[in-house]
């Protein structure tokens, strides 16, 4: 039995959107006090930005340029923005009303374009430091749903700071994958709502600072409670009671009527030393697609067979994301596809006429592009939820992944009535060649933090770790460093999962004859007793 007092409380984790959102609003009101504090002390009121601000002004003054277009193309540009083209204004006298028109729609000027400038692959890779930097300050505006997102982005770019803004913001939704229009709208907000902070503190100094942060304040707090209180849980998606199997979706769209996808955004997820590339793919469906964790989506490639001129053949791929989708709404899936080359030994290079043409279709894709679906299919990888203590191995190579990563939201992430029950134990072992093609790394080591007892993370990386015999560490010498503990649990009930290359199952196989054989135990009759109750679960390409 076990010591349920030991098991973590998961009824705090919905709270974890909210708690970031409060920590990017908490670190931006003392900021901003700090910056309010900073403009008191000067009492004549110059600033870095204000100097700046006024050479620019000049600059621009000197070609006979009006100062209300002087203002909107200092609004404009990257780095000054509204926070530093509204003090400049004031400065050259014009109405505050001007002032903050000209400022805030200077500042969307160029945001449209960048939104749209950015699909383009060449500019993208120009720009790659700049992204990796945007993305590392809005990380936490990733967390929830597309609603979530609208009203982080929002906050983020309305808080008149360094590092923050609306090219920031910009650049923060086509990494997250937003809606174009949907992102729009929130940098629009969150520019309104800069310029009224940054007219408060320009024109009333420190009683406006305090007055804009109070507001701030107020809204932060309401947001907050809502995102704690008001916030729906995600049971829309699930059947009654929700571990009942017998409404799995299967085949909703097929062959000769596919379903037509968009992809919101294609991301490469390993890192530069792994072998080949792998990518993150998060396809809308509208809600019209529904799936179940350890089902796959058939991908039809545009085009035709060069051989016959036949319409591609369907691709499989297990869906890596829990029923709710990346967004926690229900409206989206995900993909993980590795983007398959053939290596030519005579040519010493890639041969593009043997290429997979499925994945690097997929791999290529970029926001917005339609992506013919059929299925979902398959019932062996599910997950028997009726007993919330049961025990789950998952054993993966590369992108096998996938199904475990929707299993694993679903249990530890999503606000679902089975991640509430879980009383079990998920054991994930993943197989690569090293560090670099690890998969979806960071959030599993979130879970393992944060439910150490229910989750437990091992990793076979042959090209970096040695087995007991000093040779490479491939998954079934990992799986059977824990061999005497995995009979234990499948002895009792625990249910066991396989999936990646086909090539997996022999070295896995071989090794639990051995491990069995030790054990005094007969394969055959094991493993058909293990089949029988529905505790084997197999699903290799």
């Amino acid at each position: 039995s076990m010591d349920l007092s030991s098991v973590p409380d998961k009824r705090n984790k919905w709270s974890d959107s909210a708690v970031s959102s409060g920590k990017l609003l908490t670190r931006a009101v003392l900021t901003l006090g700090v910056m309010v504090v900073s403009r008191a002390a000067h009492a004549s009121g110059t600033t870095e930005h204000l100097h700046t601000g006024q050479k620019i002004a000049n600059f621009f003054r000197s070609f006979g340029l009006p100062d209300v277009a002087v203002l909107a193309i200092i609004a404009a540009m990257p780095v000054v923005e509204l926070r530093g083209a509204i003090p400049v204004g004031v400065w050259m006298g014009l109405p505050i009303t001007t002032v903050l028109l000209a400022s805030v729609l200077g500042n969307m000027v160029p945001i449209v374009p960048l939104l749209f400038l950015l699909r383009n692959e060449r500019l993208k890779a120009l720009m790659a430091p700049v992204l990796e930097r945007a993305e590392k300050k809005s990380k936490s505006l990733g967390v929830g749903s597309l609603k979530k997102q609208w009203v982080s982005l929002a906050a983020f770019v309305g808080i008149p700071l360094p590092g923050t803004g609306a090219w920031t913001g910009a650049m923060a939704s086509f990494i997250l994958g937003m809606p174009t229009a949907l992102a729009i709208s929130s940098i629009f907000t969150g520019v309104v709502s800069a310029g009224a902070i940054m007219t408060a503190i320009t024109l009333a100094g420190k009683k406006g600072g305090l007055a804009a942060l109070a507001v701030l304040l107020v809204v932060s707090a309401t947001e907050l409670l809502k995102s704690k209180t008001t916030e729906e849980k995600q049971d829309f998606l699930e059947a009654t009671p929700y571990w009942d199997q017998s409404t799995v979706p299967t085949n909703t769209y097929k062959n000769k009527s596919p379903f037509v996808g968009k992809v919101i955004s294609t991301k490469r997820i390993v890192g530069p030393k792994a072998t080949g590339e792998t990518c993150h793919i998060i396809i809308d469906h509208k809600g019209e697609f529904p799936y179940w964790e350890g089902q796959s989506w058939g991908v039809v490639a545009p085009g035709t067979r060069a051989k016959d001129g036949k319409p591609h053949a369907v691709r499989l791929y297990s869906i890596a994301s829990s029923r709710y989708g990346d967004k926690f709404d229900g409206q989206t899936g995900s993909l993980c596809v590795r983007r398959a080359t053939y290596w030519d030994p005579e040519m010493q290079a890639e041969d593009p006429a043997k290429k997979g043409i499925c994945s690097n279709f997929l791999c290529d894709t970029k926001t917005g592009d339609d992506v013919k679906m059929t299925g979902p299919v398959g019932k062996a990888m599910l997950l028997p939820e009726q007993d919330p203590a049961t025990n789950y191995i998952m054993v993966a190579t590369g992108t096998g992944i996938a199904p475990y990563r929707g299993f694993i939201r679903r249990l530890f992430v999503d606000k679902t009535p089975a991640a509430e029950a879980y009383k079990g134990q998920a054991w994930l072992f993943l197989g690569v060649a090293n560090s670099d093609a690890l998969l979806y790394d960071d959030e599993f080591q979130d879970v393992k933090e944060k439910y150490p007892d229910n989750f437990r993370l091992d990793y076979a990386l042959s090209r970096e770790q040695a087995n007991k015999k000093g040779g490479k560490m491939y998954i079934q010498d990992k799986v059977e460093e824990y061999a005497d503990e995995i009979f234990q649990k499948l002895n009792d009930g625990a249910h066991i999962y396989f999936c990646g290359l086909k090539g997996m199952m022999p070295g896995i196989e071989d090794m639990l004859k051995g491990v069995a054989a030790s054990k005094g135990l007969d394969y055959a009759t094991w493993i058909k007793g293990l089949k029988s109750k529905k505790q084997w679960h197999v699903e290799v390409y």
